[in-house]
């Protein structure tokens, strides 16, 4: 145990040195071969690191630019959250499946992946095993969506911004966009604004989990649960508005978000190494299929209204 958690440790920190998918996969690999020593601390810790990393990537966007680059995306934000929720909402049933797994796993597909399944999940009085179940849907295909969407982007000729709108709109997880807006932003020719698009856009999609908790109450008729709002999308604002306005030295925002974006790396290794054969096993047939149906459709529709 000992040993493990020293190589655990090691290959974590090795991984600021690779791109965000290889320190996914390199905390896949871990997982599966070896297993994770540290499975609560790593989900701990790898919550603020990405919340200090989309922090920290705001001291990189001009709020003038990051608006513009976020307008066209911003209405189909608005579309799609309603559309995936009603769609899995009438699938859960077709599929004959809980009712708040069917919500779990709808919330988590139109929104922001396990954020907003653990900020919907007190709200619901979800069983441990749905959440597992609900999570593990999402985890697998956001895993999938951080390899596949920066290639099919680059295959299908997409410039940063198109590439950018559609990562918001059709990956789960703030990791998982950041990390293939990271990774197109990377390829040659390509510029920071593909990074910047996706971060933007998706933050702006993240901000529906507060009505969506409401909303939640509303349908589970409980107003004594707790609601979970993610703070760090206002510093996010907040950071990209000093760097706007507040004449901060390019060294030294070039610096933070060079930081932010190393603690990204490390932030998807944990988030790899969260998987387990018993995760994938809980998953089921039925919750998967809801998954995949609701996110073929949005990854469609969200490739289509970025190519008209």
């Amino acid at each position: 145990m000992k040993f493990k958690g020293i190589a655990f440790t090691v290959v974590a920190f090795a991984t600021i040195f690779t791109t965000p998918a290889v320190g996914l996969l390199a905390g896949i690999v871990f997982a599966l071969v070896f297993g994770n020593p540290f499975p609560k601390e790593s989900k701990k810790i790898s919550k603020y690191l990405l919340q200090l990393s989309v922090v920290g990537l705001g001291f990189g966007m001009n709020l003038h630019d990051a608006l513009q680059s976020g307008r066209e995306g911003m209405m189909f934000t608005i579309v799609s959250v309603a559309a995936v929720l009603v769609i899995g909402w009438f699938l859960g049933l077709w599929l004959k499946l809980p009712k708040t797994s069917t919500y779990l796993i709808s919330s988590g597909t139109a929104i922001c992946g396990g954020s907003a399944i653990a900020a919907v999940a007190p709200l619901t009085k979800s069983s441990d095993s749905e959440i597992s179940v609900s999570i593990a849907t999402i985890f697998i295909l956001n895993a999938l969506a951080l390899f596949i969407f920066p290639p099919l982007g680059l295959l299908l000729g997409l410039d940063d911004i198109q590439f950018g709108t559609w990562a918001a709109i059709a990956i789960h997880d703030t990791s998982s966009v950041v990390g293939a807006g990271e990774i197109y932003s990377n390829y040659a020719g390509h510029s920071n604004l593909a990074l910047q698009t996706a971060t933007t856009v998706k933050l702006t999609r993240a901000l529906w989990i507060i009505p969506l908790t409401f909303v939640t109450m509303f349908i589970f008729k409980d107003k004594k649960s707790k609601i979970s709002i993610p703070w760090f999308i206002l510093l996010f604002v907040v950071a990209m508005i000093i760097n706007t306005y507040a004449n901060v030295p390019i060294s030294i925002s070039k610096t933070v978000v060079l930081v932010a974006k190393k603690n990204l790396v490390i932030t998807l290794f944990l988030i790899g190494a969260g998987l387990s054969v018993d995760a994938i096993k809980k998953v089921g047939f039925k919750p998967v299929l809801l998954g995949v149906i609701l996110w073929v459709f949005i990854g469609v529709a969200g490739l289509l209204i970025v190519l008209l």
